[in-house]
């Protein structure tokens, strides 16, 4: 599991294994508005349109960006569905208009309905800009900048929400299985899934219903972000296979200083994360202030039944 690439670097070219499902008749498909930066600069100002940068991080801040847009590099494109609205109109931009094309086309196949594509990206924007840093609308930074895995697994994402690991993985090559309690995130995902003719499952399921059936000793990989059952920690152990990985983050104590959750059910104490992952042998860990959240990480491993 910790042999080979990191994450970042199988996701530099995920997007280019994601298959063009023809699922309407030529006459009826959807494209892709093309418009420059004027035209696009009227339509910011006029709706509520929501503004896709799919440059790199250093970009972002370097030469600036459109104020209030969400940073989501093309490499980690297959979580954008998870972070933007369906129902609402995207403006992609890029540097020169060259991966916004790609990563509009992307999201058109997912489902969007309305797509637009700044034409000559922001090298022929004349107007505001933005220089703050931002943190990825998308897969957890720490997942990120520290998991290096095959993509060849099963793997399993808890509490999945609307999918933002669960898609990045399935895109990626792994079987990937997701798991929420909200009906309507899940069949939305299954939805997005299917479009992109991605391997995944989304499932409902309450994960806080007493024992829950998780299987055992079935996946190579398991993500759980920003949820906290603690019950569950022995399903998920059980879950996890020979040489496989848990991946857990979530909030910790002091997190009620900077925002929610404020409940302690829902906050990890400093040191115990560690000992509610036993008897995985943890390969990396972190607990502190990071972008401005209380947060305790833990990558573990099993290494023995």
């Amino acid at each position: 599991m910790f042999r080979g690439k990191s994450i970042q670097q199988f996701s530099a070219i995920c997007c280019l294994f994601i298959p063009i499902v023809p699922n309407q008749p030529h006459t009826q498909r959807r494209v892709v508005r093309q418009i420059d930066a004027v035209e696009a600069e009227r339509l910011i100002r006029i709706e509520p349109v929501q503004i896709l940068d799919v440059r790199t991080p250093k970009e972002f801040t370097t030469l600036g960006h459109i104020p209030d847009a969400k940073l989501t590099p093309l490499d980690l494109i297959a979580s954008a569905p998870a972070v933007l609205a369906l129902d609402k109109p995207v403006l992609v931009y890029c540097e020169h208009g060259i991966r916004s094309k790609v990563a509009a086309e992307f999201l058109l196949q997912a489902g969007f309905n309305r797509v637009l594509n700044m034409v000559g990206g922001m090298s022929c924007w004349r107007h505001d800009r933005s220089y703050e840093p931002q943190t990825i609308a998308g897969p957890a930074p720490w997942f990120l900048d520290h998991l290096e895995i095959d993509c060849n697994g099963r793997a399993l994402d808890v509490a999945s929400g609307r999918g933002r690991h669960a898609l990045l993985l399935a895109a990626l090559g792994w079987h990937v299985r997701a798991v929420d309690r909200d009906e309507r995130v899940i069949n939305e995902l299954q939805t997005i899934a299917n479009r992109l003719a991605l391997n995944l499952v989304a499932n409902v399921l309450d994960l806080e219903s007493g024992r829950v059936d998780l299987g055992r000793e079935c996946y190579d990989l398991i993500v759980v972000t920003r949820y906290l059952h603690r019950p569950l920690f022995e399903m998920l152990i059980d879950a996890v296979s020979l040489g496989g990985v848990l991946f857990y983050e979530t909030f910790m104590s002091g997190q009620e200083r900077f925002g929610k959750p404020t409940n302690p059910d829902f906050l990890l104490l400093p040191g115990e994360l560690r000992t509610l992952v036993a008897p995985l042998e943890i390969i990396k860990e972190r607990e502190g202030l990071f972008d401005g959240q209380m947060i305790s990480s833990v990558i573990a491993q099993k290494t023995i039944r």
